[in-house]
């Protein structure tokens, strides 16, 4: 992992003078969230200096947010997680049923796709859904860079592509594309689903949720094309591995990383404390950094040389944000359904 010198440095100071007499009695605050590189990020970039300003364990219990959502609704009652950190769209289902409760004192100046009704959310970073794929083996091979979600088709690709299932925000997102390119929509996705079985479904070598595996399938060389977010390439790109990210031209989708303070008896006063930890400007850029992700925040200004991938400027303004009110009303019979006729 590398790190930001001075902006880790003036991160960790300004840690250091939140308040922690509140802290003193809570010996331990679990926060839920993805794992992989965003996990190495959290675990070495804002727990340690969170544990030494507050006095506090923390405990980061690593997941994708569906996992992170099961986990909430398994604990109904006697909730363990303190800082659910999750897509934006299990974030909706997560307030709708109540596990998150209000976030006090946040930025003035957020983008409003970072915002949540009645604060009871808050994006922390914007991501885009794209196109991956390895420059080398494409600039051996004579191929050009893809440029469309209709390149998902080709069967030059033939077992070498990875798509995340739809269970996983990536991969419910390229269902969501390929129907709207095709006369759908969020209502309506069944040529999208019909373009994965018949055109896609011979490509895919594996459809794969693990950010762990989604990388060693291309270091290995089993896999030159993905679906996947701008922040997870830009991580692994990060590592010195030859892939870049595409803004397909029909459109990226918008993921909003967003986190809550979870609602219980005991809730924890530093739930808020954590998630605004994560939105002070030095964070936001060194998250831009490390991980790919747009700052949630207006005043963040970026340096020329950080954001090659992520979603800012003119690429956060062409971005498409998905209807999650139809989507989580209808994931359940989606997922059925993918299951049935898709990932057999």
């Amino acid at each position: 992992m590398k790190h930001l010198g001075f902006l880790t440095a003036v991160c960790i100071a300004a840690l250091a003078l939140a308040p922690s007499a509140a802290s003193a009695q809570q010996k331990t605050f679990f926060v839920a969230g993805y794992g992989g590189s965003f996990e190495k990020t959290i675990r070495d970039d804002v727990i340690p200096a969170f544990e030494k300003a507050h006095g506090v364990k923390v405990e980061y219990v690593a997941g994708n947010s569906t996992d992170t959502l099961a986990k909430l609704q398994a604990q109904k009652g006697n909730q363990q997680i303190d800082v659910a950190i999750v897509d934006d769209g299990p974030m909706y289902q997560a307030i709708q049923l109540g596990f998150c409760g209000k976030i006090e004192g946040l930025p003035a100046d957020l983008y409003e796709a970072a915002r949540y009704k009645d604060n009871h959310a808050v994006g922390i970073g914007l991501v885009a859904t794209g196109l991956m794929y390895n420059t080398k083996v494409f600039a051996e091979k004579g191929w050009a860079p893809p440029t469309s979600w209709n390149d998902l088709k080709d069967p030059k690709y033939k077992n070498q592509l990875v798509i995340p299932p739809i269970n996983n925000t990536y991969g419910l997102y390229a269902l969501l594309m390929l129907a709207r390119m095709n006369g759908g929509s969020e209502a309506n996705v069944d040529a999208g689903f019909r373009i994965f079985k018949n055109d896609v479904n011979p490509n895919v070598l594996a459809y794969e949720p693990s950010p762990g595996k989604m990388t060693e399938l291309f270091q290995s060389g089993q896999a030159v094309l993905a679906v996947w977010g701008s922040g997870r390439v830009q991580s692994f790109a990060n590592t010195g591995f030859p892939v870049d990210f595409v803004y397909p031209k029909e459109g990226a989708a918008t993921l909003v990383t967003s986190a809550c303070a979870i609602t219980k008896p005991n809730a924890s006063p530093l739930a808020s404390a954590f998630i605004k930890s994560l939105l002070e400007p030095n964070m936001q850029l060194l998250m831009l950094k490390e991980y790919g992700y747009g700052p949630v925040l207006k005043s963040v200004v970026v340096p020329s040389d950080l954001g090659k991938m992520a979603p800012i400027a003119d690429r956060a303004a062409k971005l498409y944000t998905a209807d999650w009110t139809i989507i989580n009303d209808k994931r359940e019979e989606w997922t059925k359904r993918w299951n049935r006729e898709v990932e057999r």
